[in-house]
């Protein structure tokens, strides 16, 4: 009863947001990101402890402003994604534009596979989209909402155009059975785990228990593992789908090293872009809960 009443109050909003002028979707999108930012002690709480351990040589004055901008870049992003049925390729190039799409192409030469580095970061529900709506779906690792009416909605709109969603529970044999068909998955990396699914490498300087799954699908099927972040970008006043040259993978006599010197390197290729777009980074999220054996919690 209860996940049918909260979907009867967020749907209605989620179809009037899609049905207004992009200009003031994303104003009222914005606004209300601004106000769970005022309004949600918990989550301001959260993302200043992550962004004093994160960035300790700013004031608390700079980490509140990138905190501000984050609840904004959501908001922004919120209201782009309630615009999906809207989008068709005619207009979708107001909303989001290739950067770096020959990076794609050559790895899809490889023919091996290809396995997106990406986070919660920028607008990246809307990369998997726009790039399937150009004629290239992939796969989508997800864990589904606590609300099983919205997740049916969300998820309806994350495949209107080929997509497919990939359970976090069945990730492995997911990934496996795509790459072995040369098709692509994108995989949202930044996200705290626990062993011994997760390993710990440095984000920030700080041990991270990270999913460790990316790399041994990589070093056991050949796939290219292709950087891409979906980038928010004020110039242009719309996304920046950036892809990066395919990851060159270490490979030695030792599988366990390489696993976690990879995942090393894929974390800090998200770090890098953290610390180039701070305020377009998911920091609510509590990255650095899970600890290494006797460390204190952080939280």
């Amino acid at each position: 009863m209860r996940q049918r009443l909260e979907y009867a109050l967020v749907w209605p909003f989620i179809t009037i947001l899609g049905l207004l002028p992009r200009p003031l979707a994303r104003a009222i999108g914005i606004s209300l990101g601004q106000t769970i930012y005022l309004l949600h002690a918990h989550l301001r709480h959260v993302g200043m402890r992550n962004l004093k351990l994160a960035f300790p040589e700013k004031s608390r004055t700079e980490r509140s402003r990138i905190l501000r901008g984050e609840f904004t870049s959501l908001g922004r992003q919120l209201a782009e994604v309630c615009r999906f049925p809207k989008y068709t390729l005619q207009n979708l190039n107001n909303v989001i534009v290739y950067d770096g799409f020959e990076n794609y192409e050559q790895a899809v030469a490889q023919g091996k596979g290809i396995l997106f580095l990406t986070a919660h970061f920028g607008g990246w529900e809307l990369s998997a989209f726009a790039h399937s709506m150009h004629g290239h779906p992939m796969h989508i690792v997800t864990r589904p909402l606590d609300n099983i009416y919205l997740d049916a909605l969300v998820r309806s709109y994350r495949t209107m155009h080929g997509n497919t969603v990939v359970d976090k529970s069945d990730f492995v044999r997911g990934l496996l059975s795509a790459m072995n068909k040369g098709e692509v998955v994108g995989i949202l990396m930044d996200t705290n785990m626990t062993p011994p699914q997760g390993i710990f490498v440095n984000f920030f300087n700080i041990p991270a228990c990270t999913a460790s799954g990316l790399a041994r699908i990589a070093l056991r099927t050949g796939a290219a593992v292709v950087p891409g972040f979906t980038i928010w970008d004020p110039a242009l006043r719309k996304y920046r789908l950036r892809f990066d040259p395919a990851v060159t993978l270490v490979r030695s006599d030792n599988n366990e090293a390489d696993i976690t010197a990879n995942t090393q390197i894929f974390t800090k290729i998200i770090e890098d872009y953290v610390r180039r777009y701070p305020d377009q980074w998911l920091w609510v999220h509590r990255r650095w809960k899970t600890r290494p054996e006797g460390e204190p919690p952080l939280y």
